[in-house]
């Protein structure tokens, strides 16, 4: 059965929008009369699979950007305004991101953080009021 979880390790962000892209292309030719092109069952379902692979890992890509904004100075209103946002918002999708990561530490084949990277993380985040 195609799962995110089953695809996932095959790709990296730019290999799975390129499949994606591929599969959402061949959809829509064969909406527009091109039987030749259209998905069968497992096709679809891959390309449902993508979706969600696609979706998780530009997340993640997220979260890393923004820790990475925090390092090197900006501000939670800085980065609400980039994520078209709030800035409490933004610090608390961040913060909910965090202890994802804690809550999958240890579980196969994920990394997660352990309790030194989640106060690391932390402290990055600090709070939405500061600078």
């Amino acid at each position: 059965m195609t799962t995110p979880e089953s695809i996932e390790p095959q790709y990296t962000l730019l290999t799975a929008v390129a499949r994606l892209d591929e599969l959402r292309v061949r959809e829509s030719l064969a909406g527009a009369g091109s039987d030749a092109e259209a998905l069968d069952r497992t096709g679809l379902l891959e390309l449902l699979a993508l979706s969600e692979v696609v979706a998780r890992k530009a997340a993640y890509g997220r979260q890393l950007t923004i820790r990475a904004a925090r390092e090197a100075g900006a501000s939670w209103s800085q980065i609400g305004a980039a994520l078209g946002t709030s800035k409490q918002a933004a610090w608390e999708a961040h913060t909910r991101w965090i202890d994802t990561q804690a809550a999958v530490h240890g579980q196969p084949g994920r990394m997660g953080f352990d309790e030194a990277d989640v106060a690391q993380a932390r402290a990055v985040a600090g709070s939405p009021d500061e600078g």
